[in-house]
Parts: C-alpha cells; structure tokens; sequence
C-alpha cells in the first residue's frame, strides 16, 4: 500500500474546494492504493466505507479534481480513466495483456530523456506518461 502524508481535507481547501465525505473518501482510496483506480472500483470503495455517492456524482468528482490538479487520469488501452493521487512519486506502469494486472515501474531513467528534449528541442517538459505493455510473470507460467 502507497501512503501519502498529507491531510485531504487541507488539500480540498487549498483548491478551493468543499471537503464533502465523497472528496475525502476518493482521495483516501487513491492514497491507500499502489494501482490506479477507475470509477468502478471507487465506487465500490465509498459503498464499502458508507459513503453515499451516486455514479454521476463520482464522475463529477473526478473531473474536478483532475482539473485541479489533485488526481491524474490515466488511460492505459483499456477504453476507459483510471486515476492516481498527484502526490504520488513519478512512475510509469506496467500493463499485462492477459490478466489485466497494473504494476508501478519506477525505476526508469525518463530524466536524462527529458533533459535532452529540452536541450534539443528546446521544449520544457511539464510532465510524461509511459506505459510498458505485455504478459506478466504469473500469466508467463
């Protein structure tokens, strides 16, 4: 399990947002979670914690905290959003093409790529995304 130390309910407020039971319970989710979440499985998690949001609800949430900066949408080839919290370390992902697994993959050294875009190109790179696809070792075996 990832844990970030923070406190959502200061985090809400610093983006001028409302800490409303659904808000902190997304956030709590995506901060206790070492794989990027969809809506379904946030719903499921506000279900089990008694936290009463309708779907609608929670993909307004979502919108919104993407906007603000607090989550990052994913699409990893599956046709839809899974979400992560911003404050989580840089990383990419590992996507297997049979079980549908999601493994962190943070040892990559992307910087030393950035570094020469921006020298190069003369971009300045505010952020990336990278995604490894293939079979895992238990789908492997």
């Amino acid at each position: 399990m990832i844990q970030i130390k923070h406190d959502c309910r200061e985090e809400l407020r610093e983006a001028d947002l409302k800490a409303t039971p659904a808000r902190l319970g997304i956030l709590q989710a995506l901060e206790h979670t070492s794989k990027p979440l969809d809506v379904n499985s946030l719903i499921s998690y506000l279900k089990r914690h008694n936290i009463k949001a309708d779907d609608v609800t929670v993909f307004r949430i979502m919108h919104m905290l993407s906007d603000r900066g607090l989550v990052t949408p994913l699409q990893l080839g599956e046709g839809k959003f899974r979400y992560e919290h911003s404050g989580r370390e840089d990383h990419h992902h590992f996507i297997c093409e049979s079980c549908g697994s999601i493994e962190d993959v943070s040892d990559c050294n992307i910087n030393v790529i950035e570094k020469e875009i921006q020298k190069k190109k003369g971009f300045l790179v505010k952020r990336h995304s990278l995604e490894f696809f293939g079979i895992c070792k238990s789908c492997r075996h």
